[in-house]
């Protein structure tokens, strides 16, 4: 569901009550982790851009939460953790906010922040 929000204060004050403490969750890491990425609004979602180019988004959806790793060599480098998880082509789906694996995420934005290449499986 894409939001109208011009920042990202105001998205995740549209956030139902019942899973705003689980997307600012990912917004800390996100805003810890990425150091040199700038935090905007694209696509009607929090997103973090390196040089023009966004790498990292989350979302909350109806149903679920998204996490957009959109590295592929951040998804290969992390096949066999991902592998037991609710996945769409670029997104970890979490269902339930309690569940969400916040030690997993933090480990891919570490790697996310690495540029592209430096990569080491």
């Amino acid at each position: 569901m894409q939001s109208k929000a011009s920042d990202v204060d105001g998205y995740l004050a549209e956030v139902p009550e019942a899973r705003r403490a689980a997307a600012t969750r990912l917004r800390e890491l996100c805003r810890t982790e990425l150091t040199g990425f700038t935090e905007v609004m694209a696509y009607g979602m929090p997103c973090y851009e390196r040089d023009g180019v966004g790498e990292i988004a989350f979302a909350n959806q109806k149903q679920y939460i998204s996490f957009y790793l959109l590295r592929t060599d951040v998804r290969a480098a992390f096949a066999e953790r991902l592998a037991g998880h609710d996945m769409g082509k670029g997104c970890l789906r979490f269902r339930k906010p309690e569940l969400i694996d916040f030690d997993l995420v933090r480990d891919l934005l570490r790697a996310t922040a690495v540029p592209e290449g430096g990569l080491v499986r």
